[in-house]
C-alpha cells in the first residue's frame, strides 16, 4: 500500500445510545440564547431524550487511508471525522470516541463528542446529528477526496467540505465551499471543531505571538499562557499556565486575541505526540480552546459523552472569524472557499511554528536551545540556527496591521551558529540540543529548514521584546437613544443582524435613525430587508422606494444598487413581474449587484418564455461570478431548452467536476444522458423541493413538477407547489385534485421555512378555507418570522376546522401568553392541547410552566403531575419541577427515591437543577432525623449529600462552596459534641465570594450561600461577621429591587430553556425579595423577613424560601 491512498465505504456497528423521536411541537425559542447568539431552531424539530443504555447500531462509514494515517468519516452524522489515527505510532490525533453517546447540548438536542465536527452555519450545527450528501472522488495524482454537502434548512445556504488524503503525506486537507443560493444576504460562521484526548500531560499549543485570549463576544480577557487574574470566576493569581488542561478546573472557553501564524495545535508530553491545524490565518484566524474543566463537574460531563474514552478538549478553528459568535456575510450567489489541514506530529515537543509540510520547535533549555523538526512528507533538508540580532520582529500590534507572517528574514549581521543535514518523514523526527555562545539570547535566534534546492521550507524566530498590553474587553451596545449619529445607529443595527443577536433587536436602531432623519437610505433599505425576510412584502416595498428616493434625489444612477435589487425581490414576491424586471435591471447598473440582478432577470425572462434573453442574462451573471451554482444550473437548463445540447452536456460535465454533489447539475445530467456518477443523498426529498423551486422561479414548469413529485413523500409543501405548477400548466382538474391531496396530508411536522410558501399557502387558504394544514403551517412560518397576530389568526382557523388537533392549541397557548400577555386564554389553550393528547409530555411541561409563572398553588400543580406521573418521568425538566413540588409538600423520601433510581441527562441551561433537588431532599430528611433526635441518621444524610451519584448526570462545579451542607453538618456535630469536626465544617461554610450579585447563571453564587455563611459565623461565635453578611444581603436588595433590567448583551447561554417570555425586572424583584428575606431573617428582624417572604411567595409560591425562612 506504500505510496497509495485507499478509499472505501462499509457498514460498521458502533455501540449507540439512541435518541428519541423528534418532538412534533414546533420550537420557536425566539428569545433563547445559545453560544452567544440566537438559539432559535425553527424549522428543525427538537429531540429531547437520549437512551440510557447503548445497543449496536449500523452506520455507514467512509475510510481514507495511506501509509501514515487512517481516517474514518460518518456521513450520517453531519459528515464528521470520527477517527484520525497516526499509524506510525498508534496515536489518535483527534479524540476517538468508540461509542456514539449524545448529550442534549446541540442546538436541536443531540450532540456527540470526539472527532471533528463542523459548526456551520452556527453553533452547534443544527444538523450535526443528521445525514449529509456524500460522494467519493479519485484524482490523477493518486489522492482521494470524500465530499460531504448539505442544503441547510434554517437559512437555505449550502455547505460542502471535502476530505483529501494524499499519498506519502501524514495529514489531510478539508476543502470548504460555503454558498448562498438565496436571493438575499445571509450570515454564517464556520468553526471546525476537533476534539483531542487530554490528561495531566496535555498542553494546548497556541502560536508564540498569542499573549492574550478572550471569552465569547470578547466580554472578558486573560493573559496567555500564564493567566494572572480572574477568568471564568477562577482566580489564577499569581500565575497559572492555562494552556495545560490540568490547571483549568471549570468549564472554560478562550480564543486567541490575534496571531500572525497559520497554526494551532496540542501536544501530549506523555505520549510525545500531538495534533496540528494549519490554514492561512488571513482566512482562518480563529483559534479556540474549550474544556468542561478538570474537575468533578467536567468529569460528569465526560461520563455523559463517552463510556470509556476519557476527557477531551476542543481546539476549534474558525474561518473568517476570531471569536464566537462572529458571523460573516455571504452575499446572494457568493461562494467562500478555504482549506484547513489537520496533521499529527511527534517527538519534538510543542511546536513553535508549522505549515502543511513541517513543524519546528525552538525552545530554551539549560545553557542552550532544544531544536526539533517533524515532517508530514519525506524530506531531505538542512537545519540552520542563526544568531539574527538585527531582524525586525516582535509581537503583533493589532492597530498596525501587518500583511505578512512573523519576520524570519536574516539581518545583515546574522551569523550561523549550527547546521545539520537531516532526512525526515512522518515516522522519523529530528531533535537536537544545541549550546549557545555566551551573550546570545534565545529571542535573537532564527531557525530555518532549507531543502536540497536551497528553498526555505519553514522558519521560526521567537517574538522579541515586551508583550503588548492586554486588550480591553468589549463593551455592550448602547440603547438607540444613547447613540449620537445615524451612521452608528445603522451600524449597530447591522451588527445585531449579522451576529443573530439573541437579546437585542436591530429594528429599534433603524427606527430611531428614521425618526431623526425620515429619509435615511441605509436604514430604509435595512428595515425593508428585514420586512422582506419576514414575508411583509408590501411594507418592505415602501421602505425600498423611500431609500431609492433619497439615493436618486440628485441623479438616477446611485452609487449603491442594493435598494433597487431588494425592490425587485419585493415586487417579485407580489407577482408584479414586469415591475420587478425593471427594478432588477436598474440594480444591474451597480457592479456590486450586477451578478445577482442579472440572475434574477434571467429567471424572469425564462418565466416569460424568453429563453434566448434569459440565456444572455445568466451568462452575464456567470461572467461576473463563475461560482454561482444556481446560475450555472440555469444556464445548462436553458441551453437544453433552446437546443444547445452539446454545449449543455459539456457544461454539465464541467459542473460535476467542480461539484459532484450539485443536485441541479446531476438532474440536468440525467436529462442530457450524461452519467452523473455515484452519490448518496442525506435528505433527497428536501433537495428535490429546493430544486423544484429553482425550476419554478425560471418558469420551467414540467421540470419543477417532476422534482416536486419526488419531494412529496417527505416534504408536505411539495404537493402544494405541485398544485400551483399543474395550474400554471393549464391542467386545472389535476391541480384541484392535488389541492385535495395536499390538504389531506398529516399536520404533524409541518414546519415550512421557504419564503416562497407564504403566498403559496395564502392562495391555498383562499381557495379552501377548510384546509387546516395550510392554516397551521402558515401560522408556523408567520410566528417564526415574528408575525404573531397573523400566526394566531391562522392557528385559530386551524382549530375551527380541526379542533381535535392538539398542536395548534398548544401554539396558541404560547402565543396568547407571550404576545398578548393573556395568561387565561393561554392556560385554556394548553389545557385543551393536553386533553386532546394526554401522552404529550412536552405540553404537560409547558402547561405546568405557565402555572408556575402565573403563581398557581403548588398543591394543584403537584396533583396534576401526580396524576400524570408516567409523562412526568419522560422529561428531565418536568421531573425536576415534580421533585421541587414533592420536597415542598413534605414528600422528600419520594423525591429522594426518584433521584437515586432515575437516570438524568443534563441539558445545557439546566445545570444544577437536578442536583439542587437531590441536596434539598437530603437536607429535609436530615432535618427530620435531627428533630427526632436521630443524629447519626441525620449525619449520614448530610454525608451522603457530599457525593453526587452518577445517575444525576452532574458533578459539583469547581470552586462551589457548599455552604448549606457544611453549615448543617457543623451545627449537627456541635449538638453531637464533636467540636473539632464541627469547627472544620463551619469554617468551610463561611467561605465564598465576597459580595452578593445578580444570580443569573449556574456558576453564580446564590443568595442562600451568603445566608449560610452568616449563620455559620454566628455558630462560631462571631456575631459581628454574621451581621455584616446579613447586612450585605439586605443592602443589595434595597439598592437593586427597583432596577429596570435588560437582558445581558453578552449572554452566552441562559439558565432556562425558556418557554414563556420572562419579565426580567420582575425576576430581579423576586431575587431581591429573596435576598431581603434572608438578610432580615438572619439579622433577627422577624417582621421584615416575614413581609419579604409573603411578598415573594405571592409571586413565586414554590420558591426555595419556603424551606429556609418562615413566613
Amino acid at each position: 500500500m506504500s505510496g497509495s491512498v485507499r478509499v472505501w465505504s462499509e457498514t460498521v456497528k458502533i455501540p449507540t445510545y439512541g435518541v428519541a423521536a423528534p418532538n412534533r411541537n414546533p420550537m420557536f425559542l425566539e428569545k433563547r440564547v445559545y453560544q452567544g447568539s440566537s438559539g432559535a431552531v425553527y424549522p428543525h424539530p427538537v429531540i429531547e431524550r437520549v437512551a440510557s443504555e447503548p445497543r449496536d447500531e449500523e452506520w455507514t462509514a467512509v475510510f481514507l487511508e495511506n501509509e501514515f494515517i487512517h481516517l474514518m468519516l460518518l456521513p450520517q452524522l453531519g459528515g464528521r471525522v470520527q477517527r484520525a489515527l497516526d499509524k506510525t505510532n498508534g496515536y489518535e490525533f483527534v479524540y476517538y470516541n468508540r461509542v456514539i453517546k449524545p448529550a442534549l447540548v446541540g442546538l436541536t438536542g443531540p450532540w456527540i463528542s470526539g472527532g471533528i465536527e463542523f459548526n456551520w452555519p452556527q453553533h452547534h450545527r443544527p444538523s450535526t446529528y443528521e445525514p449529509v450528501d456524500w460522494s467519493i472522488e479519485q484524482h490523477a495524482d493518486g489522492s482521494c477526496t470524500v465530499w460531504c454537502a448539505e442544503n441547510e434548512r434554517m437559512f437555505r445556504t449550502r455547505g460542502r467540505h471535502g476530505f483529501t488524503v494524499h499519498p506519502g503525506r501524514a495529514g489531510f486537507d478539508i476543502h470548504v465551499r460555503l454558498y448562498n443560493g438565496t436571493a438575499t444576504p445571509q450570515t454564517f460562521l464556520w468553526w471546525a471543531n476537533p476534539a483531542v484526548h487530554v490528561n495531566d500531560e496535555y498542553q494546548s499549543v497556541f502560536p508564540p505571538d498569542v499573549h492574550a485570549v478572550m471569552d465569547h463576544g470578547k466580554r472578558d480577557v486573560s493573559a496567555f499562557p500564564i493567566a494572572t487574574g480572574v477568568y471564568y470566576k477562577q482566580d489564577y493569581a499569581p500565575g497559572t499556565d492555562i494552556s495545560r488542561y490540568k490547571n483549568i478546573p471549570v468549564p472554560t472557553s478562550y480564543m486567541a486575541y490575534h496571531s500572525d501564524y497559520d497554526f494551532v495545535g496540542c501536544y501530549d508530553h506523555g505520549r510525545r505526540a500531538g495534533m496540528l491545524h494549519v490554514a492561512d490565518h488571513h482566512l482562518v484566524p480563529g483559534k479556540k480552546q474549550w474544556t468542561w474543566g478538570n474537575g468533578e463537574f467536567g468529569q460528569a460531563w465526560d461520563r455523559q459523552l463517552t463510556d470509556a474514552d476519557g476527557p477531551y478538549i476542543e481546539l476549534m478553528c474558525g474561518a473568517f472569524t476570531d471569536n464566537q459568535p462572529d458571523f460573516t456575510w455571504l452575499m446572494p450567489g457568493e461562494e467562500k472557499r478555504f482549506t484547513q489541514t489537520f496533521m499529527p506530529y511527534q517527538a519534538i515537543g510543542p511546536a513553535s511554528n508549522a505549515n502543511r509540510d513541517l513543524a519546528v520547535r525552538l525552545a530554551a533549555a539549560d545553557g542552550g536551545v532544544e531544536l526539533g523538526v517533524y515532517a508530514a512528507i519525506r524530506l531531505a533538508a538542512r537545519v540552520e540556527l542563526w544568531h539574527n540580532p538585527g531582524a525586525p520582529r516582535g509581537f503583533h500590534n493589532h492597530k498596525n496591521m501587518r500583511l505578512h507572517a512573523p519576520h524570519t528574514e536574516r539581518s545583515a549581521d546574522a551569523r550561523r551558529l549550527f547546521e545539520e543535514a537531516i532526512d525526515v518523514d512522518a515516522a522519523r523526527s529530528w531533535t537536537r540540543r544545541v549550546a549557545l555562545p555566551a551573550g546570545v539570547p534565545v529571542d535573537e535566534l532564527l531557525l530555518r529548514v532549507v531543502d536540497a534546492d536551497g528553498r526555505e521550507r519553514l522558519a521560526f524566530a521567537p517574538p522579541r521584546g515586551e508583550k503588548p498590553a492586554i486588550p480591553s474587553p468589549a463593551v455592550a451596545a448602547k440603547t438607540p437613544a444613547e447613540i449620537a449619529s445615524n451612521e452608528e445607529l445603522f451600524l449597530n443595527g447591522l451588527h445585531l443582524e449579522q451576529y443573530r443577536h439573541a437579546t437585542y433587536a436591530p429594528e429599534p436602531y433603524y427606527e430611531e435613525a428614521l425618526r431623526r432623519d425620515p429619509g435615511d437610505s441605509r436604514c430604509h433599505n435595512a428595515l425593508g430587508r428585514l420586512l422582506l425576510q419576514r414575508g411583509r412584502f408590501a411594507e418592505a416595498e415602501v421602505h425600498f422606494r423611500a431609500a431609492i428616493d433619497r439615493l436618486t434625489a440628485r441623479n438616477p444612477n446611485p452609487y449603491d444598487g442594493e435598494p433597487y435589487y431588494n425592490l425587485g425581490l419585493a415586487l417579485r414576491f407580489q407577482s408584479r413581474f414586469d415591475e420587478a424586471f425593471d427594478a432588477f435591471f436598474k440594480a444591474a447598473w451597480s457592479e456590486a449587484w450586477k451578478a445577482p440582478a442579472y440572475f434574477e432577470l434571467s429567471r424572469l425572462a425564462a418565466r416569460a418564455g424568453r429563453f434566448d434573453e434569459a440565456l444572455a442574462h445568466v451568462e452575464q451573471t456567470l461572467a461576473l461570478n463563475t461560482r454561482h451554482q444556481k446560475a450555472r444550473h440555469l444556464r445548462i437548463a436553458l441551453l437544453r431548452r433552446t437546443g444547445g445540447l452539446e454545449a449543455a452536456r459539456s457544461l454539465v460535465q464541467a459542473a460535476l467536476r467542480e461539484d459532484p454533489l450539485d443536485a441541479g447539475a446531476r438532474a440536468e445530467a440525467q436529462r442530457l444522458g450524461v452519467a452523473p456518477g455515484s452519490a448518496s443523498e442525506g435528505h433527497p426529498q428536501y433537495n428535490a423541493l429546493e430544486l423544484g423551486l429553482d425550476y419554478l422561479h425560471a418558469g420551467l414548469l414540467a421540470e419543477a413538477d417532476e422534482h416536486f413529485a419526488r419531494a412529496a413523500d417527505g416534504e408536505f409543501l411539495a404537493r402544494y407547489f405541485r398544485a400551483e405548477t399543474l395550474r400554471a400548466l393549464g391542467d386545472a382538474r389535476a391541480a384541484d385534485a392535488m389541492d385535495t391531496q395536499a390538504a389531506a396530508q398529516p399536520l404533524e411536522f409541518a414546519f415550512p421555512n421557504v419564503l416562497e410558501c407564504v403566498p403559496l399557502l395564502e392562495r391555498a387558504l383562499a381557495r379552501n378555507p377548510a384546509d387546516a394544514l395550510a392554516a397551521y403551517a402558515l401560522g408556523n412560518i408567520w410566528y417564526a418570522r415574528r408575525r404573531a397576530e397573523e400566526a394566531i389568526a391562522c392557528w385559530e382557523q386551524c382549530t375551527r376546522v380541526r379542533p381535535e388537533f392538539p398542536t395548534a392549541w398548544r401554539n396558541l397557548g404560547l402565543a396568547y401568553a407571550n404576545k398578548r400577555n393573556d395568561r387565561t386564554r393561554a392556560a385554556a389553550s394548553l389545557a385543551r392541547a393536553f386533553a386532546a393528547d394526554p401522552s404529550d409530555a412536552r405540553v404537560l411541561f409547558e402547561l405546568d410552566q405557565l402555572d408556575k409563572e402565573t403563581g398557581a398553588d403548588p398543591a394543584q400543580r403537584l396533583a396534576r403531575l401526580d396524576a400524570h406521573r408516567a409523562r412526568v418521568l419522560e422529561r428531565d425538566d418536568l421531573c425536576v419541577e415534580y421533585l421541587n413540588l414533592l420536597n415542598l409538600a413534605g414528600r422528600a423520601e419520594e423525591a429522594l427515591a426518584l433521584l437515586t433510581t432515575r437516570v438524568f441527562q443534563p441539558w445545557e441551561g439546566g445545570e444544577g437543577k437536578t442536583t439542587a433537588q437531590y441536596l434539598r431532599s437530603l437536607f429535609l430528611l436530615a432535618e427530620r432525623d435531627e428533630a427526632r433526635g436521630n443524629f447519626d441518621a441525620a449525619l449520614a444524610r448530610l454525608e451522603q449529600a457530599g457525593v453526587l451519584p452518577d445517575n444525576l448526570g452532574e458533578g459539583r462545579l469547581g470552586g462551589a462552596s457548599d455552604n448549606e451542607r457544611h453549615y448543617r453538618m457543623g451545627r449537627l456535630l456541635q449538638r453531637m459534641g464533636r467540636a473539632a469536626e464541627a469547627e472544620a465544617h463551619l469554617q468551610a461554610a463561611t467561605r465564598g465570594q465576597g459580595e452578593p450579585a445578580s444570580a443569573m447563571y449556574y456558576n453564580d453564587q446564590p443568595p442562600e450561600s451568603f445566608y449560610f455563611q452568616g449563620l455559620s459565623w454566628r455558630l462560631r461565635g462571631d456575631e459581628a461577621h454574621a451581621q455584616a453578611v446579613f447586612a450585605k444581603l439586605t443592602a443589595y436588595a434595597d439598592a437593586h429591587i427597583d432596577d429596570e433590567i435588560r437582558m445581558d448583551y453578552f449572554a452566552v447561554s441562559l439558565p432556562d430553556f425558556l418557554v414563556f417570555d420572562i419579565d426580567l425586572t420582575e425576576r430581579n424583584r423576586r431575587h431581591c425579595l429573596f435576598m431581603r428575606a434572608l438578610g432580615q431573617a438572619g439579622a433577627g428582624h422577624a417582621d421584615a423577613a416575614r413581609d419579604a417572604v409573603r411578598d415573594l411567595l405571592t409571586r413565586v409560591p414554590d420558591h426555595l424560601v419556603r424551606h429556609l425562612v418562615s413566613g
